[in-house]
């Protein structure tokens, strides 16, 4: 049976690098690309982080009875929304790694299956968090501080220990020091394929 790898982590927590990494170095999963209504950020690329698109993209996906898993932000830019779409993604033969947030493990699990689904929670100290979240957001020509700053205390909310509890995630990956993290992520996932 195939498997959705599914990484998870608050932000600033290193899931873009460890997801491209271990793309690098198990090239036979497949991606899963979500959808975003919020602004690209500098350095991201149409369909390789996110597909960007608008409220009416997102309208005419729900018209079809395509989005899987929907959630919304209200963001201090407004309200961004992030969602999977069943557009063709998915194929019953293949393994996937995908990123997203607990709520929308919680949507994929629900629509395609416990069984389906090989939860992957990265987790790092919210002080080298912090740092490493302003270093990112220092790179960018507009730099969103209060967003960062909002973002940073809802994932103490969203991802807190009773909600990674009832989500069934209890194995979590430590990423102080990013390879050896990303090679226990590849072990955990070659002894599931």
């Amino acid at each position: 049976m195939s498997k959705i790898f599914y990484l998870m982590g608050k932000s600033a927590s290193g899931k873009d690098t460890i997801y491209k990494k271990i793309k690098e170095q198990l090239p036979e999963l497949r991606t899963i690309v979500i959808y975003t209504t919020r602004p690209i950020r500098e350095g991201e690329q149409e369909g390789v982080e996110y597909h960007f698109v608008d409220e009416e993209k997102l309208q005419e996906f729900q018209r079809d009875g395509k989005v899987i898993e929907l959630r919304e932000y209200n963001t201090v830019h407004g309200i961004w929304k992030y969602f999977t779409v069943n557009d063709g993604q998915f194929d019953a033969d293949e393994n996937y790694i995908a990123i997203g947030t607990l709520e929308s493990y919680k949507g994929m699990r629900n629509h395609l299956g416990e069984e389906k689904l090989v939860p992957i929670y990265i987790e790092v100290e919210d002080g080298l968090r912090l740092e490493r979240a302003l270093a990112r957001e220092r790179r960018q020509k507009e730099p969103k501080y209060e967003e960062l700053c909002r973002r940073f205390l809802a994932d103490a909310a969203d991802f807190s220990k009773e909600k990674l509890e009832e989500a069934g995630i209890t194995r979590k990956f430590f990423n102080v020091d990013m390879d050896k993290c990303i090679g226990e992520i590849v072990l955990g996932i070659r002894e599931k394929m």
